[in-house]
């Protein structure tokens, strides 16, 4: 068995050819609008409406706090129903209509709550 020394370059082979480096992007940048969907804005009022609410809550006001919970999720849900997957954004999260069903359900549980528990 012969052992063969390790290649090394030829000195007739051409040397490595440096890649020019690529251009620079004249381009600016495109600057996405905040949200950038119809169900973000949804979104934005939901997370409103439910920041009012629990701040509602926090102040005393627990009845009319619920109550505006309950039409944020409604809302919530109207948008998730109305609007095409590609422009719900952050809302759609599971199926269309898994997400409708909960959030509506969720938003008539809390109403149902704050309008039959007695006292105030």
């Amino acid at each position: 068995m012969s052992v063969h020394p390790p290649l090394s370059p030829s000195p007739e082979a051409p040397a490595p050819v440096a890649e020019a480096p690529e251009p620079e992007k004249t381009d600016t940048p495109v600057v996405r609008s905040f949200p950038s969907t119809i169900g973000g804005y949804v979104y934005l009022g939901v997370l409103t409406a439910a920041l009012v609410g629990l701040g509602l809550v926090g102040f005393g006001h627990w009845r009319v706090g619920i109550i505006v919970l309950a039409a944020g999720l409604g809302a919530a849900s109207l948008g998730r129903a109305v609007l095409p997957a590609k422009d719900a954004g952050m809302l759609a999260v599971r199926n269309r209509w898994f997400d409708v069903a909960l959030l509506a359900m969720t938003a008539g549980a809390l109403w149902i709550l704050a309008v039959s528990v007695p006292g105030d």
